[in-house]
């Protein structure tokens, strides 16, 4: 063996003295400190409870470990309590608040079930009035075509059908039968509209509008026997005396036509006459001016004068006849007005 040979191995020698004596000093480093703690632990410790009358000293003993020990499990009792204590609050707020939503929502179901029967009520002014129309026009009725329902014309299962699936809500069961039944009325309503169109024409030609743009009018004379305002007899009144309590108001051409005359007269005062398709006139007077010319064509609704108290009048108002041919008719047959207004 060679020199440098034998020199490595007392180097490799002394190396593992020194690392084995190194891992022994640390083992014996941990030891020592471990037997301190386990010392440090097992330290005992006299608790003395001393009155401040002449009762006996109360003393116990224990050692720091135990101590320790009991601080930790008390100190976790406590955080425990005061965590869950909160939780528990937590959670009555939160019932609480769903009991108030339960609450809200229990009273908005019983307006929504308030509505809900304001809007059944509403239907059935709806069908009886649409049944009326669909017979007067000569169209079909509307059929249900819902299989719940044994009828065949109207909303008759829907109104008094008592008997409902299990498990299904009568309201939503009769807003289902609703919703048919709207669906199915669809196509009638679009035939009223189709032959609306197609008479289009003829409801311009026919007076069939208020005389009176001012919507806040009242009656002041209907047509037939009344007694004259001025003599106090009684005689014929052939019109209809629409008052606005004031001049000044528009009067409109209730169908399209020609104005045949614009003149004065001591009964009517200041008056028009438009004549119309299929031999009817009509007749404005007590006019405060004028706004078309003789011979001049308006179309229905076009504004021709305004009201006024010229001639044998009362007060402001307009007086508005309907004649075919020579005969003298209600205006109110052609007109939709309230009659006690």
């Amino acid at each position: 063996m060679s020199k440098t040979q034998r020199a490595i191995k007392k180097i490799e020698k002394r190396v593992a003295s020194h690392v084995t004596k190194g891992f022994g000093s640390f083992f014996k480093s941990i030891g020592h400190f471990f037997v301190r703690i386990f010392k440090l632990f097992d330290s005992k410790l006299t608790i003395m409870i001393i009155p401040h009358s002449q009762s006996k000293v109360v003393n116990f003993q224990t050692n720091v470990f135990a101590l320790f020990l009991g601080t930790i499990v008390t100190v976790g009792v406590l955080t425990s309590f005061f965590y869950f204590n909160r939780r528990s609050l937590s959670a009555n707020m939160e019932i609480s608040n769903l009991m108030n939503q339960n609450r809200e929502t229990l009273a908005s179901l019983d307006e929504l079930r308030d509505e809900n029967a304001n809007l059944f009520q509403a239907a059935k002014r709806f069908q009886t009035s649409l049944s009326q129309s669909l017979s007067l026009l000569g169209i079909d009725q509307v059929k249900n075509s819902s299989d719940i329902s044994s009828s065949n014309s109207d909303l008759s299962a829907l109104f008094s059908s008592t008997e409902m699936a299990q498990g299904a809500s009568r309201e939503v069961a009769d807003i289902k039968e609703l919703t048919t039944y709207l669906e199915d009325a669809v196509k009638p309503i679009e035939q009223i509209g189709k032959m609306l169109k197609t008479q289009q024409n003829l409801f311009t030609e026919i007076p069939s509008i208020c005389p009176v743009k001012n919507p806040n009018y009242h009656i002041s004379m209907a047509f037939g026997p009344n007694v004259h305002p001025l003599h106090g007899n009684w005689y014929i009144h052939k019109g209809l005396d629409f008052s606005t309590w004031r001049s000044g108001d528009a009067v409109l051409a209730t169908a399209s036509g020609q104005v045949v005359t614009v003149a004065f007269d001591n009964s009517f005062g200041n008056y028009i006459i438009i004549k119309h398709n299929h031999g009817m006139y009509t007749r404005y007077a007590h006019l405060n001016s004028f706004r078309v010319k003789k011979g001049e064509t308006v179309s229905q609704g076009q504004i021709i004068g305004t009201i006024g108290n010229t001639g044998l009048s009362t007060g402001p108002h307009l007086h508005y006849e309907v004649h075919i041919g020579s005969d003298v008719v209600d205006p109110a047959k052609y007109i939709n007005i309230n009659l006690s207004k």
